[in-house]
This record gives structure tokens, C-alpha cells and sequence, in this order.
């Protein structure tokens, strides 16, 4: 079946009655396949939806994962009536997903709005930190126990290690033998990588509902005011800890460059950026902060760069399997962009352990003042 006709089937099964116009693809991750679905309502106006077909590859528990969303999404519905909030449609069956034997279906509403993959603004930087930091907060009363690991070992760095060591010993691919300097800088740095997993295990870190793919370009913002409306692609919402949000953040939107960009001497972090996405994020989340979360969230950036150029560079070994790729060595780029970026962090970390210690004393000293006031 054409797809033009597959997503008019797909739309039809989540009971949406309307004239079909057709579609549109959506450049959205490097996991799922996103359409834009249009339609035109009885009295003339268009409307659109997202349709997405969820790589059951990567998500291997899809039904898990939709009764994740399910509830994370009405949660904070519940606690924010007549806002902006995700929400998808059911079948008649009452499903939010739709598994037609070859593909696992779900939509959701359009929202118009703007996505940045790279931003300069520092406001739009400040509004996405303090998104993502409201998300926690929304879901800080959520029982953990109702959530499913939908990636098993997601954060887990040193499970990363551990399949990135089998990758190159496997050498699917046969491409070991031209990355051997990628491969041995990552091995050297491991420990220092796997500091916040080690500190979980050791019961130094808290669990929290976290996001886990904290990408500015997950956050919707509004075309008039940039201001950030809402978070969106909640396919890793699962326990975490606060550092893989924060770290994953900065690792995407303090970086110089995308992340497959090829002059990695240019792949820098931006302590611009990554001071206004602090005060956006910490302004939100200070007050609930352990000392040892407040002390490693600057590592925890070279952590979730570490082990991505892992992931990306384990992927590229097996022969490219996981992320989608637009060209043959589209996972060697992006693991060869955040290695560069992992090292220019570490240059600067004690630059950057400063910035979030000052950005907690002010958000605990503007928390202290509205006590105070009130």
C-alpha cells in the first residue's frame, strides 16, 4: 500500500472523519518516521495532526511505552486544566496506538509552532532550560513504579560500554580497523563517562521521572513570542536521573555546531548557552536538589556526550541499524562531532561547575525572597 493511502488508513482507525488532503514528512529525531496528516473540516478550515510510525527496533515494548506517555501526559494534564498539553487520540477500541502487524501507529494534534535544532537566542535557550526543568517538577509527585524502562539500560553508561565493546569486537560491519583512534579515546575516558551511573549504584543519586531526550528541539516554541509552550517526544520518559536531562541538553544545544557536523574543531561548547539553559532549568528545580546532583551536573554533560559518541560509533560498527542515517558514514560524523565536544567540556568544566553552583544560589535566593514576601 502507498503510504498517501496508509496514513488515510491510519487516520481513519483513530476517528478522524475528515476530507483528506494528504501529507507532509516531518524531519523530527533519528528514530521514528513523522507525517504530517492534513485534513479539511466541514466548514472549510484545514486541520492537521502528527501520525508517527514508532521504530520497534529501538523501542522494543512499544504498548509499554504508550502506557508510559499515557499516563506521564494525563498526569500533568490533570494538574494543569485548560493548558497546552500532549494529548493522543484513541482508536475505538480505546488505544493510543494502533499495531497493524507491520507498523505501530500513533497520532497525535499539530501544534504550530517553531523548533530550533540550533539557537543563538539565550532566551529561547533560558525558556527551553526551564521547560524541561517545569517537566520534572510536574512529575515529581508521579509513582515511578508505574513506569516501564522502555529502552532497558538507556542511562545505563556502563551497559553503553559494555555493547560498544562488543560492537568492536563483533566488527559487524568490518569498519573497526578506520575508527581505532575514535575507539581508544572513548576506552580511555570510561570511568569519568560512567560517573553518574557509578553514583546511582553506590545510592548516591536519586531516581526522578526524567525525559531522556532533552533536545532543544523538544520543545515547542511559540512563532510570536518564542516562548516554549510545551515538551514533546516522551518515548524515553522513564526513572532516571536529573543529571541524563540536564546533560543531554547541554550536549545538544550548548554545542557550536549540529551534531553531524564535519569541522569538529568547530564542535565547542557555548558556556553562553549553557549558563542560560542552567538558569532556566536550575530556576525550576534547584529547591529539590541533592548536594551530590548539584555537584556532578557539569559532569554529567561529558557523561551523556561520552556515551552517545558511543552509541553512535557502536551503531556505525553493527552497520547502522539503530539511528536513521542520510548517508553512509552519518553515524561516524556524529560520534567523531561529540567526541570533539566531549573533549572542549573538559577543558571547561571547571568553568562550567561554577556556573551551576551560582545559578542554584540565585534560584534558592529569589525562592527565599517569594517565602519571605508571602
Amino acid at each position: 500500500m502507498e503510504l498517501f493511502d496508509k496514513l488515510l488508513e491510519v487516520s481513519r482507525a483513530f476517528r478522524i472523519p475528515y476530507e483528506y488532503l494528504g501529507y507532509e514528512t516531518i524531519q523530527m529525531g533519528n528514530v521514528n518516521h513523522t507525517y504530517k496528516v492534513n485534513f479539511r473540516l466541514p466548514e472549510g478550515k484545514e486541520k492537521s495532526f502528527l501520525v508517527q510510525n514508532v521504530n520497534t527496533y529501538a523501542f522494543r515494548n512499544p504498548v509499554g511505552l504508550m502506557n508510559n506517555i499515557d499516563s506521564v501526559t494525563e498526569h500533568i494534564r490533570a494538574k494543569k486544566p485548560g493548558q497546552l498539553a500532549l494529548h493522543f487520540h484513541h482508536t475505538a477500541d480505546r488505544k493510543t496506538y494502533l499495531a497493524d502487524g507491520e507498523n505501530f501507529w500513533r497520532m497525535t494534534n499539530y501544534v504550530p509552532s517553531v523548533t530550533y535544532n540550533t539557537v543563538t537566542d539565550l532566551n529561547v535557550v533560558r525558556s527551553a532550560g526551564k521547560a524541561f526543568g517545569e517537566f520534572q517538577m510536574d512529575l515529581e509527585d508521579f509513582d515511578l513504579s508505574a513506569l516501564v524502562e522502555t529502552i532497558p539500560g538507556f542511562h545505563d553508561t556502563r551497559k553503553r560500554y559494555a555493547d560498544f565493546r562488543r560492537s568492536v569486537e563483533e566488527d559487524k560491519a568490518g569498519r573497526v580497523s578506520s575508527v581505532r583512534e575514535e575507539i581508544e579515546y572513548l576506552l580511555s575516558v570510561e570511568d569519568k563517562a560512567c560517573c553518574l551511573t557509578d553514583l546511582y549504584r553506590a545510592g548516591k543519586l536519586p531516581l526522578r521521572v526524567t525525559h531522556n531526550d532533552t533536545k532543544i528541539n523538544n520543545v515547542l516554541f511559540s512563532p510570536e513570542t518564542k516562548e516554549a509552550m510545551i515538551v514533546i517526544d516522551l518515548d524515553t520518559v522513564m526513572p532516571g536521573l536529573m543529571g541524563h536531562d540536564f546533560g543531554d541538553a547541554i550536549r545538544f544545544a550548548a554545542n557550536r555546531v549540529e551534531e553531524d557536523c564535519t569541522d569538529y574543531d568547530r564542535a565547542q561548547v557555548n558556556l553562553d548557552v549553557f549558563r542560560a539553559f542552567a538558569e532556566g532549568f536550575l530556576s525550576m528545580t534547584a529547591k529539590t536538589m541533592t548536594d551530590t546532583e548539584v555537584k556532578t551536573l557539569a559532569m554529567s554533560c561529558f557523561d551523556l556526550t561520552a556515551e552517545l559518541a558511543t552509541r553512535f560509533l557502536a551503531d556505525y560498527l553493527d552497520g547502522d541499524l539503530y539511528f536513521n542515517i542520510r548517508r553512509p558514514d552519518h553515524n561516524l560524523v556524529r560520534a567523531r562531532c561529540q567526541i570533539a565536544l566531549a573533549k572542549d567540556m573538559l577543558k571547561h568544566m571547571d568553568e562550567m561547575e561554577a556556573i551551576v553552583e551560582q545559578c542554584v544560589r540565585n534560584s534558592l535566593a529569589r525562592s527565599e525572597e517569594r517565602f519571605s514576601r508571602n
